[in-house]
């Protein structure tokens, strides 16, 4: 199957084909075209022939254009779980969680849609504002361009195109060459919607092509997921343009013996192993109470080593293939360099083709790539500490603040973890992972700046203007 890709209205070709890899059996199942600088170019002046217009759109025709998309998204659930699956190699149970997820995305945008920002200030705070006051106003901040990674080639595009919608600002986005089918098919759902032609469009390109959306003044916000090495490096490339970077991390999870252990054992394995750790809040390092270690420890071992292995498109599998064999084999090598510095294997450690077992590591030190580095893998590292103070410190220890979990039923410590662990989220009994699609989403120190979530994205794509009478 050939897919078109996505000016502003218009379905079309190139002269570069791109084919689609399915990842489990490693043969091209689609293809698609890559844009370059003229399809964008196109894509630019038409998304700035509608500007205006979208900036006028009343909140309801933008609440009715969200829901519509949402409602074609999820009558048509099981096939887009489908093309999701192949091209991604993401089990289907997780390829379907992804698609509900998109679309309640474009759910909660449509609802936030109606309560844009406005204030009215009184400015008589001094005698300098006596007899005046102020009505803010959030104005669009104009072209959007988005890039996406692709982890979750949906739902993460679906968090820069939702909140643009909403906010009336025209976007360009562009997926991963490796995964751009499932905003494609998003596409042609867009299209059929009242969104004027040229608010949005879909264009996979190439990294030099694509850099244009980094350096071009007529983008005034460029929101990107993917590698701090890349997201840093765009932001110098920015100039005057807003930048949102989600650039993921190597999240830590601290599990206290006022826990639920069987609950933290079962969370742990989806947050350690989900879609084969290729999430920016994977659960990579544990740091486990030595009072309750042993009791942890077993059970999670047991869980991994059950792990059902298969095709993705199976209903029953819960592991998979990598994306690809070069980032299965970069997996293998830092298990192996971590165990050759003095790293214990506790299960897994294997690789074929582009899977890697699920593995677990221990005795690790913060000099080990599968430690103080975003591994983006089936690998955990399992640690023991004594104090929750000494645990904290130990999830801080990295260059990375995402998200972290805290498995814990005590008042005090829940105060303490969140108050003193370094990340954008503290998520209380449950794994890092955790992430409903209206939260507030982001990092701090390399795991970017900025926020997601649908309202704080919005933000983000709004300026403010005073009216002062």
């Amino acid at each position: 199957m050939t897919y078109r890709i996505y000016i502003g209205g218009e379905f079309a070709e190139t002269n570069q084909r791109l084919d689609v890899l399915n990842p489990y059996s490693g043969q091209a199942f689609a293809s698609t075209f890559l844009a370059g600088h003229e399809e964008l170019e196109k894509a630019i002046c038409r998304a700035q022939a509608v500007k205006e217009q979208l900036a006028r759109l009343p909140s309801y025709k933008r609440f009715e254009i969200l829901r519509q998309i949402a409602d074609a998204s999820r009558s048509d659930r099981e096939r887009l779980a489908l093309v999701l699956c192949r091209e991604s190699g993401k089990p289907m149970r997780y390829a379907l969680g992804e698609i509900d997820r998109a679309t309640q995305t474009f759910l909660v945008a449509a609802e936030e849609a109606k309560r844009l920002p406005k204030e009215y200030l009184s400015l008589d705070w001094t005698p300098a504002g006596e007899g005046k006051e102020g009505i803010v106003k959030y104005f669009s901040v104009g072209l959007v361009a988005g890039i996406a990674p692709f982890n979750f080639p949906l739902n993460l595009a679906v968090h820069k195109i939702a909140p643009a919608i909403a906010a009336g600002c025209p976007i360009i986005l562009k997926p991963a060459s490796s995964t751009p089918l499932s905003t494609l098919e998003l596409a042609k759902i867009i299209d059929t919607t009242d969104l004027p032609k040229g608010a949005v469009s879909i264009l996979p390109m190439d990294r030099k092509a694509g850099n244009q959306l980094v350096t071009d003044e007529r983008f005034k916000l460029l929101t990107f997921t993917g590698s701090p090495e890349v997201g840093w490096k765009m932001k110098q490339e920015a100039g005057k343009k807003k930048v949102v970077l989600e650039l993921g991390g190597n999240a830590g999870v601290i599990i206290l013996p006022s826990a639920n252990i069987d609950v933290a054992v079962k969370k742990c394995l989806v947050g350690g192993f989900a879609y084969s750790g290729q999430v920016c809040i994977h659960a990579q390092r544990f740091f486990v109470q030595e009072k309750i270690f042993d009791a942890f420890i077993d059970p999670f071992i047991e869980g991994v080593k059950k792990l059902k292995y298969g095709d993705p498109e199976s209903p029953d599998t819960e592991i998979s293939v990598m994306i690809d064999e070069p980032n299965a084999i970069r997996v293998e090598a830092w298990v192996n360099e971590a165990i050759q510095a003095g790293a214990k294997l506790l299960c897994g450690g294997t690789r074929k083709g582009g899977y890697c077992e699920p593995t677990m590591i221990s005795n690790v030190n913060n000099t080990m790539k599968v430690c103080c580095e975003e591994i983006f893998g089936p690998v955990v590292t399992v640690e023991k500490f004594s104090t929750l103070q000494q645990a904290v410190a130990m999830v801080n220890d990295s260059a990375f603040g995402l998200q972290a979990g805290v498995f814990t039923n005590d008042a005090a410590e829940i105060d303490y973890a969140f108050n003193h662990i370094e990340v954008g989220g503290v998520i209380i009994n449950d794994v890092p992972t955790f992430r409903v699609d209206h939260m507030p989403y982001g990092g701090v120190k390399d795991s970017g700046m900025g926020r997601e979530g649908v309202r704080y994205a919005i933000l983000d794509m709004l300026e403010p203007r005073i009216l002062v009478r």
